[in-house]
């Protein structure tokens, strides 16, 4: 094995064993609805925590970690392969266009005050997070033809590998360019586009309350409405911040085989290091939110708190309890 499979091997078995519970621990905390944040972003944080957590289980733990521990097993067998690629691919795309529907969300509500107490409620969040799984499920169905057999074993197909069409044939070629476009080319832009306009209003908006209560000619004073809005955007471009960063090596990568036409099981070298560099980092974004609301929130901090001291506050009483 190469040292950079090495490496990968203990990279996503960290991400297995980190992932998988601080997302339970965000999903179980943001659920309680205790964190100071109203329904619409907690249904928005909820969602890509859920979200997080399916990829870790279906792309880290099913396929990467099943492939270097558990070889040829019943998830190799080629119908079930695709099937679980399938999975992972929707739950990959609902993690990424979640945050730009949160982004956008926290853009209504911190730039259209008009539209906020329409749009920004948890109604309207549920209907855009059903409508985004619905749509995303559905275009992903086509990757479960774009693998064939890798071998067969007494009649049996093992193992996904992508038929030579998907990087020659135009229709697949242009299938492949629409799925990375959609994820995540576009949320790149969106989130990108949606971040300025929201740091551009929030500096207009700050010029204009600070001229309005005076503070422009040396008063000083605390303005909630813009510690609020502070606090909105902190979590907001920590969340975008880190999934732009995470993602830029995959898409570096998908622009450099899909503009030099080459076929990326070609790779050899150092440029062999990019798809596994590229995976890891897109993977280890399943991770990073729950750091986040614990970094930027403080309620979260002090639920997270509470969930920690809770099971040991429980054996004390039930110790005394049995004491007296």
């Amino acid at each position: 094995m190469l040292p950079i499979e090495h490496a990968a091997k203990i990279c996503y078995m960290i991400i297995a064993v980190i992932g998988v519970p601080v997302n339970l621990v965000a999903i179980v905390i943001l659920s309680r609805g205790k964190c100071g944040l109203s329904t619409c972003t907690t249904r928005y944080l909820v969602a890509m925590a859920v979200a997080d957590l399916l990829v870790v289980i279906t792309e880290v733990i099913l396929y990467r970690i099943n492939g270097y521990y558990f070889p040829r097993c019943f998830l190799d067998i080629t119908p079930v392969c695709r099937v679980r690629y399938l999975l992972s691919r929707v739950a990959m795309d609902c993690s990424v266009w979640f945050t730009v529907t949160f982004t956008f969300d926290r853009f209504v509500a911190i730039c259209w005050q008009k539209l906020k107490t329409k749009y920004c409620t948890g109604r309207t969040a549920a209907v855009v997070l059903a409508t985004s799984c619905i749509l995303l499920s559905s275009k992903n169905i086509p990757f479960y033809f774009t693998f064939q057999p890798w071998v067969i074993i007494d009649n049996v197909p093992w193992y996904c590998y992508n038929i030579p069409a998907y990087f020659t044939e135009p229709g697949w070629v242009g299938f492949d360019w629409f799925d990375t476009v959609l994820t995540p080319l576009l949320p790149f832009s969106i989130i990108l586009l949606l971040n300025a306009l929201t740091v551009k209003h929030i500096l207009v908006a700050s010029r204009v309350r600070k001229r309005l209560r005076g503070e422009s000619k040396g008063e000083n004073g605390s303005d909630p409405e813009m510690e609020s809005r502070r606090k909105s955007v902190i979590l907001l471009f920590t969340i975008s911040g880190s999934f732009i960063l995470l993602w830029l090596v995959y898409v570096i990568y998908f622009l450099y085989y899909s503009i030099a036409g080459i076929n990326p099981d070609d790779f050899k070298d150092f440029l062999s290091i990019f798809p596994q560099v590229g995976s890891i980092l897109q993977n280890l974004s399943c991770c990073t939110n729950t750091f986040i609301y614990g970094v930027t929130q403080s309620k979260f901090r002090e639920q997270l708190k509470s969930a920690v001291k809770y099971p040991l506050t429980s054996i004390i009483q039930l110790i005394n309890k049995q004491n007296n």
